[in-house]
C-alpha cells in the first residue's frame, strides 16, 4: 500500500497533498496551527511563504475567514494565537456546497427523485 499511496499522491493534486509539496513541507514549513476540519497551515522560516495543506480534498472554500486572512497576509497574527472577534449574528463557516450531492436543489429539480407538479408554468405547443 506504501508505493501506491505515493503514487497517487505524486498525480492527485486535489487530495491532500503531493509528494513534492510534502518534502518542501517536510524541508522548510513550520506547523503553525489546524483548523476545524483539520486543515494544517505552514510557513518558512522567514515567513515570506505561506501555505495550507488540506485534509482530503483541495477546496479553497474549506477555509474559514479567519485562516483565509492569515494565508492572505491580512493578518500577521496566527488564527490559533488571536482568534477574530465573532460578532453574535455571525454563522460558522460552512463550505461551498456547489457541485456536490449535498448542494440546494429547489423542489422541481431534475436532481429531486420525483417531478413537482406546477401550475405556474405552461409548456408552449406549437399549432
Amino acid at each position: 500500500m506504501g508505493i501506491l499511496n505515493t503514487l497517487l499522491r505524486a498525480v492527485t493534486w486535489w487530495n491532500g497533498q503531493t509528494l513534492n509539496t510534502q518534502i518542501y513541507t517536510w524541508r522548510k514549513g513550520e506547523k503553525v496551527g489546524e483548523d476545524d476540519q483539520g486543515n494544517a497551515y505552514f510557513r518558512n522560516k522567514d515567513d515570506s511563504k505561506r501555505w495550507v495543506i488540506y485534509n482530503g480534498e483541495a477546496e479553497a472554500s474549506r477555509i474559514g475567514a479567519d485562516w483565509h486572512g492569515w494565508l492572505h497576509r491580512t493578518f500577521d497574527e496566527v488564527p490559533t494565537d488571536k482568534p477574530l472577534k465573532k460578532k453574535s449574528w455571525e454563522k460558522p463557516h460552512q463550505e461551498n456546497l456547489t457541485g456536490t450531492a449535498l448542494a440546494y436543489a429547489p423542489a422541481g429539480s431534475i436532481r429531486s427523485g420525483t417531478p413537482v407538479e406546477r401550475s405556474d408554468y405552461e409548456a408552449w405547443s406549437p399549432e
